[in-house]
């Protein structure tokens, strides 16, 4: 089952199975960035690749799982309590989990990220590869990861939308 909610960022869609998200993904174009730094204005989106079932913007997880986005869109939340099931291998869900440590309106590297779960220095393009498989966005935060210069490298819904996030957690998008 899912529910789709309006974000500074585009349409959010929210999926759950068995009482927990399972999924949050963009869905549509990413809002114009009139800034000077933003450069593709074309729409990526994170193609779901399980079933999903049908809309239900009344279920429980869902209708609180929107809530909690709501909440972190408006500035009113910087971290999510809710039932996650992302899924993954053991290695993705270590690297999620190291994600959901890094926090509000704060970034890490992928090198920073390796060394924190004791892999060695190579092992930023696997912790890399396990961020970008991550499917519940925003809520584990795959957007705070940033090349080792700072420089806001891939992620699944768009440069754009990095920025936006970052910029959102720091205080300056609104």
């Amino acid at each position: 089952m899912w529910t789709l909610i309006d974000s500074p960022v585009g349409p959010v869609r929210i999926v759950a199975h068995d009482e927990a998200v399972t999924a949050v993904e963009f869905t549509g174009a990413v809002p114009e960035d009139t800034s000077p730094r933003s450069s593709v204005r074309t729409a990526q989106r994170r193609t779901a690749t399980r079933e999903i079932g049908e809309r239900d913007d009344d279920h429980p997880v869902l209708s609180e799982a929107a809530r909690q986005l709501r909440e972190y869109f408006a500035g009113r939340r910087q971290e999510f309590d809710l039932p996650l099931d992302p899924g993954g291998t053991d290695f993705q869900r270590r690297v999620w989990d190291e994600l959901r440590r890094i926090g509000y309106g704060r970034t890490a590297s992928y090198g920073e990220l390796a060394a924190r779960l004791g892999m060695p220095r190579g092992a930023s393009r696997a912790v890399g590869a396990a961020n970008g498989r991550n499917p519940i966005g925003i809520v584990i935060p795959c957007h705070r990861v940033v090349g080792v210069s700072g420089s806001l490298s891939g992620y699944a819904g768009g440069v754009e939308r990095k920025q936006l996030l970052l910029r959102l957690e720091q205080g300056s998008l609104f």
